[in-house]
């Protein structure tokens, strides 16, 4: 994606990925997680405002920072990462409400024709996986990366 993004931070394995929001409610400190399941090569995205005393992600908190467009970019750009690091993992993310996850879904669909070519994209409905449809409520979302053949080599 072509958009404006935020610097990123990243931890060596790239499961952690910090940035700041910038808006009109100040400086807001973000985290991206991935974190392992007991799938094989399954990981679950974690995202919210990080919580300044525990280090911690409070994904419940509604920043409301008017920069949704320049975060949702700096978080695709950590998936870009770590599909790039971890060529085989899938990775799952819902929102922690229905509201969240709704939102999850405007984004997929609002820049799919930009990331349809990079990544596989599934959503979960009615316990079924399914190839990812616009305006469709899903319940979750699953993605990988389509590796090229220059790609996987690396």
């Amino acid at each position: 994606m072509k958009l404006p993004r935020y610097e990123l931070k990243a931890e060596k394995t790239l499961m952690v990925f910090e940035f700041n929001s910038e808006g009109p409610k100040g400086t807001i400190p973000k985290i991206v997680k991935f974190s392992e399941t007991n799938l094989k090569d399954l990981y679950n995205l974690a995202f919210g405002d990080k919580n300044q005393e525990s280090n911690d992600i409070n994904d419940t908190i509604v920043s409301n920072n008017h920069d949704s467009e320049k975060v949702l970019a700096t978080v695709v750009a950590t998936v870009y990462a770590f599909c790039d690091k971890y060529n085989d993992a899938y990775i799952y993310a819902t929102g922690s409400t229905k509201a969240r996850t709704r939102l999850y879904r405007m984004g997929i669909t609002k820049y799919f024709d930009e990331v349809k070519d990079d990544f596989e994209i599934y959503g979960l409905k009615d316990n079924e996986w399914e190839s990812f449809k616009k305006d469709i409520d899903y319940e979750a979302f699953l993605v990988k990366r389509i590796l090229r053949n220059d790609e996987k080599n690396k």
